[in-house]
Formats: C-alpha cells, sequence, structure tokens
C-alpha cells in the first residue's frame, strides 16, 4: 500500500488537494500500520471523546457567563477533575488535600505526588 501511495504521489501535483491529502497519508503512514499491527490500540478515540464531552458542554452551557480569568482558571482545573475521574478519584477530596499540602508548604521537587493518579483516596 506505501508503494501504491507512493506512486500516486508523484503523480498528482503537492498544491493539489488530492497532493496534499496523499502527503498527509504519507506523513501518518507508519502511525497507521502500527494501528493494524499492534492489537492494543483502540480502533477509534470514543473513549477520549466520552470523557472530554462534559467539558465541551460546560464549555458552550457557559460561554457568555465570567470574564477572560474564570475561563483560564477552568482551563487549568477542568483537565485536573477529569484526571481524578478517570483514576477513580473523589475530585472534591483530592482539590481539597492537595491545595492543603501546597498551603502546608509542600515541596515543589515532589510535585508528582500531589498529581491525581498518584492521590491515596479512591471513590
Amino acid at each position: 500500500m506505501k508503494d501504491w501511495l507512493d506512486h500516486h504521489r508523484s503523480r498528482v501535483s503537492a498544491k493539489a488537494p488530492l497532493g496534499e491529502a496523499l502527503s498527509y497519508i504519507a506523513k501518518y503512514w507508519a502511525g497507521l500500520e502500527l494501528f493494524l499491527t499492534d492489537g492494543r490500540i483502540e480502533l477509534d478515540n470514543n473513549a477520549v471523546e466520552r470523557t472530554i464531552r462534559p467539558i465541551a458542554l460546560n464549555r458552550k452551557n457557559a460561554l457568555f457567563a465570567g470574564h477572560d480569568a474564570g475561563a483560564e482558571n477552568w482551563a487549568i482545573i477542568a483537565p485536573l477533575i477529569e484526571t481524578c475521574k478517570l483514576n477513580a478519584i473523589d475530585p472534591h477530596a483530592w482539590l481539597r488535600a492537595t491545595l492543603g499540602a501546597i498551603a502546608g508548604g509542600h515541596q515543589q521537587s515532589q510535585i508528582s505526588e500531589l498529581l491525581p493518579w498518584n492521590f491515596p483516596a479512591k471513590v
């Protein structure tokens, strides 16, 4: 298939839409082959899409509420909350413990201890 792709890429202008599409495919061909040979790689990204759906819906619903600083704060905290959920961690408990540790002088060099997947309390 790669030979076919290379052959047809050489016959189409790189600036033409078809040429751009073929160049795009060629660029990611190794990833496509890996998908076919490694059974651990998912067929689609539905799990990721389901995970980020609440964030996207909240963003849409809150589009005109608040201000830029609120949007920036939400952009920081939302992925952390979703990471907690993915790791079966109570987001409120994790946030309370993490902020308490930071306020208590937790060493920045040991920040990995505060990451959601290292939090000991499971939901």
